[in-house]
């Protein structure tokens, strides 16, 4: 198949499956007489559980390390337990940020009900103390420098 029924198959863009080939993902197809790319069943695969990793938001690199895994199968599986938990460490950090900058909303949205001209906005009254340094109701106090 030609990359484009290669994408088509995966819902991965051209030029991801590009870049992919030239970080050493995803192997170099042959080429037909005339040029074009000719992918298998082998590179539907391994582009499938490339795009399946990325869904699941691990990075490039990981990819690469859950990649030489599979091609060498005889290996620790403990490397890969220590990956998903490296991966499972990051996106914790990120909901507790995610919850925080919540937080931080609901706060600054309490700022302001019904409607009114924007000069009386407790929300921008808001963000315009916070850019001059001021305490505001999301972050507090700022720290000092």
């Amino acid at each position: 198949m030609r990359i484009k029924a290669l994408s088509d198959a995966t819902g991965v863009e051209i030029e991801t499956i590009r870049f992919y080939e030239k970080q050493g993902l995803l192997p170099a197809p042959a080429r037909t007489a005339n040029g074009y790319r000719e992918y298998g069943a082998p590179q539907l695969e391994r582009l499938a559980f490339i795009r399946h990793c990325r869904a699941l938001d691990m990075p490039l690199a990981d990819v690469q390390r859950l990649l030489n895994l599979v091609d060498t199968p005889a290996g620790d599986c403990n490397d890969v337990d220590r990956l998903v938990d490296e991966q499972l460490a990051r996106v914790r950090a990120r909901l507790k940020s995610m919850r925080a900058l919540e937080k931080q909303l609901v706060q600054l949205r309490g700022q302001c009900s019904g409607v009114h001209a924007g000069g009386e906005c407790g929300i921008l009254h808001e963000l315009v103390a916070a850019a001059h340094g001021e305490a505001c109701a999301c972050h507090g106090v700022p720290a000092t420098v």
